[in-house]
């Protein structure tokens, strides 16, 4: 079986998510993406809790399919060690601050020299110039700046975060659509270069609807809860049981809501009528469907919903979300064999492919896993050079 990417090689200095995660996709896809490591272990999510045994849990969302090799680059052995891997590296991913590998002595300009063809992806809070291009950038903090936060809980409430890192996770997707992209030119032009990713930029241009609102309308979104800016009614309800989750997302399928819970008058109302009107009113006919969802189980509604082409869903925790039957049926857990933890179980790719399906091959690595047989079969190595380097402190 031959996958997209088996024959990239990615040599990833990132820790932490966004980075990682985005050369993760890109080694499910098929590259061989070498995580050089500090001998020390500087990646904070191998000590982020909760654990089985001695292994983080987060270090597992970001790291499958690669090996692990330990390289210091503050030590001048480790730096020129690094710098002969490049020349036959296709791709090197870093998320350090701003000049950091320039103070190294590892910056583009340098790898260039030793192979023109090098792609660099660097990965940042605030990006490569501006102001802020020194700061560190952590999701959260990118929320909070990047006015996700102001457009997220409840109207009464305090600015929320997501719960889960998403721009972290939206970045990774930047991450591996830019390298595989600038493999592509490479491969049309013969040409690498560096591309300059910012955990900003990225909250930036993702702020949809939200954005458009203001740019072009001036409009400043606030929050509303579980509720949609420009689309009504298009939020939680709490039902007999549970909340749940309905998206009517046009006319015809609020004619079809009315329909269902027998309230024709709604649509010949000129309050209701149309999207328009319905955000207008947004409360009005909010109380109303509050009143009516509060009559029956979430499940009941579901099927009720569905049974019209209403898009709805109870809101599940983790656990009723692992055990749905599409994500069963679906088969999105896999169980991986693991060195120190017998087996353990990991989300599988969500891509597809009819010809070359994505599987996990390689455990998330222990530290330096895969140093010794990593040099002997990239530099042809012996033993008695891979000590001579671990005893400089290079490796």
């Amino acid at each position: 079986m031959t996958l997209p990417l088996e024959d990239i090689k990615i040599l990833d200095l990132s820790r932490i998510y966004a980075a990682p995660a985005g050369s993760m996709i890109l080694a499910d896809l098929g590259a061989d993406v070498i995580r050089i490591e500090s001998p020390k272990g500087t990646d904070s999510m191998r000590e982020w809790s909760p654990f089985v045994q001695s292994e983080s849990t987060y270090y597992f969302t970001a790291n499958r399919n690669k090996r692990s090799v330990t390289i210091d680059l503050k030590n001048e052995h480790g730096r020129s060690l690094f710098l002969k891997l490049v020349k036959n590296a296709d791709v090197v991913l870093e998320n350090f601050l701003t000049g950091t590998l320039d103070r190294l002595g590892i910056g583009y300009e340098q790898l260039k020299k030793i192979n023109p063809n090098i792609i660099l992806c660097s990965v940042t809070g605030y990006g490569q110039t501006g102001p802020y291009s020194k700061e560190p950038g952590f999701d959260p903090v990118i929320q909070a700046i990047g006015g996700l936060m102001d457009v997220t809980g409840h109207p009464e409430g305090e600015s929320t975060r997501v719960g889960v890192p998403v721009v972290d996770i939206i970045c990774s997707l930047y991450t591996a659509v830019s390298i595989m992209s600038a493999i592509r030119v490479k491969d049309k032009e013969g040409e690498g270069q560096h591309i300059d990713l910012s955990l900003l930029d990225v909250q930036i241009s993702s702020l949809a609807n939200i954005a458009s609102s203001y740019l072009m309308a001036g409009n400043i979104s606030k929050r509303l809860g579980n509720q949609h800016n420009n689309v009504v009614p298009y939020q939680v309800f709490q039902c007999e049981d549970r909340p749940l989750m309905i998206a009517v997302g046009n006319d015809k399928q609020f004619s079809k809501l009315c329909e269902l819970l027998n309230q024709p008058e709604w649509l010949t109302n000129d309050k209701y009528r149309t999207n328009s009107a319905r955000v207008e009113n947004r409360r009005e006919i909010t109380e109303q469907l509050e009143q009516i969802f509060m009559t029956k189980h979430a499940d009941e509604w579901f099927k009720l919903l569905s049974e019209k082409g209403i898009p709805s869903g109870p809101v599940n925790n983790v656990e009723q979300a692992f055990n749905h039957p599409q994500v069963r049926a679906r088969e999105m857990v896999v169980e991986v064999p693991h060195p120190t933890l017998g087996k353990i179980k990991l989300v599988r790719n969500p891509i597809r492919f009819s010809k070359t399906p994505i599987t996990i091959r390689k455990h998330p690595p222990l530290l330096g896993e895969h140093t010794v047989s990593f040099l002997q079969e990239e530099l042809k190595l012996d033993l008695e050079d891979i000590e001579h380097l671990r005893s400089q402190g290079a490796i």
